[in-house]
């Protein structure tokens, strides 16, 4: 029997008739998704919970193109749906522009995703990333040019109850609108997302051509390095082209850029200096990122460095786990072994003599620092306070004595802004320069300077092979309250499980969900058995390079977060600051 309605309040009847008008008037199903908007319909005013029925199965959204739920949220206030669209390679249209090489799937990808963020408006959420072009689950490209776009969607629910009818109007209105104007053959700008896929496809080959040259880094002419400010991470207006010195100056052929020329900057010892606001800091800055592709119109495009650089800091306050920091620190009180040394609050000596040895550890081959971020007492010990305090009564080696040591014995670039100390100068391949932002080679003024002694006197004189670490993978546990837990908030803090790991330390994060992937990534690392209590961390960091490769959802969780990927080096920054980690033994090479 009908339910008797005549003793509803007279506003939720109105309700229910403007219901009725908003069901006549937008309920019509896009073409080829009337089954979702009918099931839709059929959970309307039902408990929220009914949405999970719509979960494992794939809608006919338009010709070549579904829809899948692929985890409803709890309630109407848990993080957003995971959503998914698949194009087929028929459908998406980027069989003719390389999707079988991977630089230009993760290209392509990047070009789509920034489309459909721009095109979702308010109600579906893309992740896109910023200016730096990595793989994310949010858009991936297969081989054969097929497209799948992840997304977040807050599946509508007032009062708890399915809201079928606002569900049905955006998943088979909106959602197929955002397909057809960002992601469809007919939609898409050729020639853009050609220059989106060639702009990065030369970026990698301009990296891969560093070693062959003996270089560590290349800054074309005419990049722009500035940015706009310390949260607007695009090119800044009216800024200084970057002008290099004739002396470093390198021409390279790329696949589609052809002949480009710019400063190449040799392995060894370089030391950047220069007056206050100069450059030197957004000089290195541009290095440290150059480890990531860029987007066409960044201005850094052309701007790469070495994949395995790393740039180190000190973190006063920061855990250190185990770490071999003998190079620097002679003897600590209390009998306490530097060769192993674990503290919950390094100081910013020790936490940065452990940094350059993890980073070290992780196959980093390239050290970037910064003097402003840098320890002063590890940095160097002057002449005059050398005679007040013999090195007896001093246990750090300053970085540097060491710094020759570890690109001689260890193959370890450096490159380092010195803005007050002059003692570098003493152990420069080269020093360069900046003045308003234009480089200049003064390594020969800067050899005529430390020809006059200084009356200082090299505290150390080797670097000593680094010691590799086993890692106990039961201190990587994953789960709270019996449940996986891995995510980010921001670029600040990685969770993992009960642990909240400080990250604001590691500049090379891009983003929350690179911070996120280098969750999964550590989870990974346990879940595959690359670490096993057996291997070392740096052969477990081998293996994961080759999983970080492939798809994402292969080692992220099955993607149903939004995740970027980290490179091996963040992950291992990430597993170093983590409060609960466990070191069963150290080892003296990584293979053992």
């Amino acid at each position: 029997m009908p339910r008797d309605r005549s003793s509803e309040p007279a506003d939720r009847r109105d309700d229910r008739r403007d219901d009725r008008r908003e069901d006549r008037r937008d309920d019509r199903p896009a073409r080829g998704s009337g089954d979702l908007a009918a099931a839709l319909h059929g959970l309307h005013e039902g408990p929220y919970a009914r949405y999970r029925s719509l979960t494992g199965r794939r809608w006919p959204l338009l010709p070549g193109v579904t829809f899948s739920l692929v985890r409803a949220q709890a309630d109407p206030f848990a993080p957003p749906s995971r959503c998914e669209v698949r194009l087929d390679a028929a459908a998406a249209g980027l069989t003719g522009l390389g999707p079988e090489v991977p630089a230009r799937r993760r290209a392509l990808a990047g070009h789509l995703a920034r489309r459909a963020r721009a095109a979702a408006g308010d109600t579906f959420r893309v992740d896109a990333g910023g200016q730096e072009v990595l793989q994310r689950s949010s858009c991936e490209v297969g081989a054969d040019g097929g497209v799948v776009l992840r997304f977040g969607y807050h599946l509508p629910g007032p009062r708890r109850r399915v809201d079928g009818r606002t569900a049905a109007r955006e998943l088979t209105g909106a959602l197929p609108e955002l397909v057809r104007s960002a992601l469809l053959a007919d939609a898409l700008d050729v020639e853009a997302a050609r220059a989106f896929a060639d702009a990065v496809e030369d970026a990698g080959a301009l990296r891969a051509l560093l070693p062959g040259r003996g270089l560590v880094a290349f800054v074309a002419d005419g990049a722009v390095l500035p940015r706009r400010s310390g949260v607007d991470p695009r090119p800044a207006a009216d800024a200084v082209p970057f002008a290099g010195p004739p002396s470093l100056r390198v021409e390279v052929d790329l696949p589609h850029r052809g002949r480009v020329s710019g400063t190449g900057v040799p392995a060894g010892v370089t030391v950047v200096v220069g007056g206050g606001f100069h450059g030197k800091s957004t000089l290195l800055a541009a290095l440290r990122e150059g480890v990531h592709d860029h987007v066409p119109g960044d201005g850094r495009e052309l701007v790469v460095t070495a994949a395995d650089a790393a740039a180190v800091r000190a973190e006063d306050g920061r855990a250190v786990t185990r770490v071999d920091v003998g190079a620097f620190v002679a003897g600590l009180p209390g009998g306490l072994d530097p060769r192993d040394f674990t503290t919950a609050d390094a100081s910013g000596s020790t936490s940065q003599a452990a940094a350059v040895v993890e980073a070290l550890e992780a196959g980093s081959r390239l050290l970037l620092l910064d003097e402003d971020t840098a320890a002063t007492n590890l940095m160097v010990r002057d002449a005059r306070m050398q005679a007040l305090v013999a090195k007896a009564a001093e246990p750090l080696n300053p970085f540097v004595d060491l710094v020759r040591p570890l690109h001689a014995d260890h193959g370890v670039s450096t490159v380092l802004v010195a803005g007050a100390s002059g003692d570098f100068l003493d152990v420069a391949d080269r020093v360069l320069l900046m003045r308003d932002f234009r480089c200049e080679d003064v390594t020969a003024r800067a050899r005529e300077v430390a020809a006059t002694p200084t009356g200082r006197v090299a505290e150390a004189g080797a670097f000593p092979p680094v010691r590799h670490r086993v890692v106990d993978p039961a201190s990587l546990d994953a789960t709270a309250r019996g449940r996986r837990r891995v995510g980010a908030r921001g670029t600040d803090a990685l969770l993992l499980g009960e642990h909240e790991v400080d990250v604001r330390a590691v500049a090379q994060f891009t983003d929350a969900a690179q911070v996120a992937g280098a969750g999964w990534a550590l989870e990974h690392l346990v879940a595959a058995g690359h670490l096993d209590g057996r291997r070392t961390l740096a052969a477990a960091l081998e293996l994961l390079a080759g999983d970080l490769a492939g798809e994402v959802a292969g080692w992220a969780g099955g993607a149903h977060a939004d995740v970027a990927v980290p490179r091996p080096h963040e992950v291992a920054a990430a597993l170093n600051r983590l409060r609960g980690l466990r070191v069963r033994a150290l080892r003296d090479a990584p293979g053992d």
